[in-house]
């Protein structure tokens, strides 16, 4: 039985639809990952450009690098015995997911990444049917 997987990602959430002979399911995977906050020294710069009043701690980009990862694990993990993955959503989160599948071994699984707006649970799972079904 063939299993394909479509999946609708942003930063935030992966809404997963698997689809078997069986029928089809419906999975969530959040990342509670919070939208970077800009912090008091990182506004524009003030009189001349100088190195060093650039700010040299990149912790919170890599705390938040180090997080998607972890998210990106988990979506990698739920969708791994899929044949075929379709990957769609509004930004960049896509095409991260896209590099982590070939980074697993799982790039040639991948048959399409779209970019889509946001979409309701129904939509997703129109969309997945259409897809593998017809």
């Amino acid at each position: 039985m063939k299993t394909s997987v479509g999946l609708w990602i942003d930063h935030r959430k992966a809404i997963i639809v698997t689809v078997t002979g069986r029928g089809e399911e419906m999975g969530l995977v959040i990342s509670n990952v919070e939208k970077q906050l800009r912090r008091a020294g990182d506004s524009p710069l003030k009189g001349s450009y100088d190195l060093q009043q650039l700010p040299a701690d990149d912790r919170r980009q890599r705390a938040f690098r180090q997080h998607l990862g972890r998210y990106y694990d988990a979506v990698v993990a739920s969708i791994r015995d899929a044949e075929a993955v379709l990957i769609f959503g509004p930004g960049d989160a896509k095409a991260d997911l896209k590099k982590r599948l070939a980074k697993s071994g799982l790039g040639g699984r991948v048959v399409g990444v779209e970019t889509v707006d946001k979409m309701t649970d129904r939509q997703i799972a129109s969309k997945v049917r259409k897809r593998f079904l017809e």
